[in-house]
């Protein structure tokens, strides 16, 4: 007479529902494993579905390991070699998704990020993938295997696979379990920080800087040797676009970020033949013919002196030149997690393989995606992790 085996004992069980957690479910039942896929979400891939404008940015067609921060740069070059930006275009084409490029590699999807959960989880369908939502994890214990206790039952695995995310977005429902989860096996915690996030001004700096409220410009950030050169955008609040975005991850407090506002100009040489060309001009005047008029009529009034161009001595000269291509500020602080895009820091990847993922000294004990220390900058990189660091799980679990 043959065993009665459980309903309730995987292979796999894979805890979030996000890019990374539906990823390894689909590699993991590809290869004919019995996975069991937890989210205590009421929908599958609710990140995904805001991503992008609702387009989701799922690669970039120039990753590599540059784009990426931890305090071991060299981790993430493994998972990326394994499963590259070649591999999720091919994945995304397969399934019939098309796409388009934007500037700096950046790939959407042109119709709907819907496509990419429903592609993920028809896969998983396919495959007799079980996907259990709206479950809450009471707690994890491990003997010989892993038994996940739950409010909708208990589960048992040889293999646990934690892809809950980071602290990014808590109205979206993200938590700190994946912490709990790696704290409680001997994990380390690298320091978490919001990253890819706006800048808050407060005080003087954002009283005079709101009326340039919904003034967008290109711009070169700079900040601890990093240096990004994209969007700016001014807001109620402070600072925010690309650019700011992308700077906000190398940035800590206290510090100051240098902007150039005028990137693709040497101003100075600029300023030297208007002065030739129309001398009797004010340099208000002037300067609305390359930047937006409200932000250098406020420029003018802050930094600049109120003269025509041929009024304008070498002091004077510096003294523009300085604040239009070195304008230093000191921002009061970011949004914090409520408005970022990922979360820095994470799980050690020193307590990691960079080949499967998996705990060291923990077997069976995997962890992916943003929990772990390895945070992409902005542009579809964060995503490429999610696919390559799931895909290596998912051949190991």
């Amino acid at each position: 007479m043959e065993a009665v085996v459980s309903t309730n004992v995987y292979d796999v069980i894979v805890i979030g529902a996000g890019a990374a957690g539906l990823m390894c479910a689909v590699e993991a039942g590809k290869r004919g494993r019995r996975v069991l896929l937890l989210d205590h979400a009421e929908k599958a891939g609710k990140k995904i579905l805001i991503s992008g404008g609702g387009r989701c940015n799922f690669t970039n067609l120039y990753t590599s390991a540059d784009d990426f921060l931890s305090q071991n740069p060299h981790f993430c070059k493994s998972a990326l070699a394994r499963f590259s930006q070649y591999d999720t275009l091919e994945m995304f084409e397969s399934h019939g998704i098309a796409w388009h490029e934007r500037e700096h590699g950046q790939l959407f999807c042109d119709e709907s990020a819907k496509q990419v959960v429903e592609m993920l989880l028809g896969i998983n369908e396919e495959n007799g993938v079980k996907i259990q939502l709206q479950c809450k994890i009471n707690e994890i214990i491990k003997n010989s295997s892993f038994q996940v206790l739950t409010d909708t039952g208990i589960f048992e695995s040889e293999s646990l696979v934690v892809a809950t995310g980071g602290l990014s977005i808590p109205k979206m429902g993200a938590t700190g379990f994946g912490y709990q989860v790696a704290r409680q096996f001997g994990l380390n915690i690298v320091q978490t920080e919001a990253a890819l996030v706006p800048f808050r001004l407060t005080g003087q700096a954002n009283e005079s800087l709101k009326a340039l409220a919904g003034i967008s410009l290109p711009v070169l950030v700079s900040c601890e040797e990093q240096s990004f050169r994209e969007a700016m955008l001014f807001t109620h609040r402070g600072i925010s676009g690309p650019a700011m975005l992308q700077i906000s991850s190398y940035w800590q407090a206290g510090k100051t970020v240098c902007i150039n506002l005028l990137p693709d100009l040497d101003v100075r040489t600029w300023l030297q033949e208007q002065q030739g060309l129309r001398g009797k001009q004010h340099l208000r005047t002037v300067l609305a013919d390359i930047l937006p008029k409200r932000l250098v009529l406020h420029w003018c009034e802050q930094y600049m002196p109120d003269k025509p161009l041929q009024a304008l001595s070498e002091t004077d000269l510096n003294e523009v030149v300085l604040h239009l291509q070195s304008w230093q500020l000191k921002p009061a602080g970011t949004e914090g997690y409520r408005t970022a895009e990922v979360t820095l820091g994470g799980v050690d990847t020193a307590c990691l393989s960079s080949k499967t993922m998996q705990a060291r000294d923990v077997q069976g004990l995997y962890f992916i995606g943003e929990v772990v220390d390895v945070t992409g900058h902005l542009g579809g990189f964060n995503f490429q992790w999610a696919w390559a660091s799931a895909y290596c799980a998912g051949q190991c679990v």
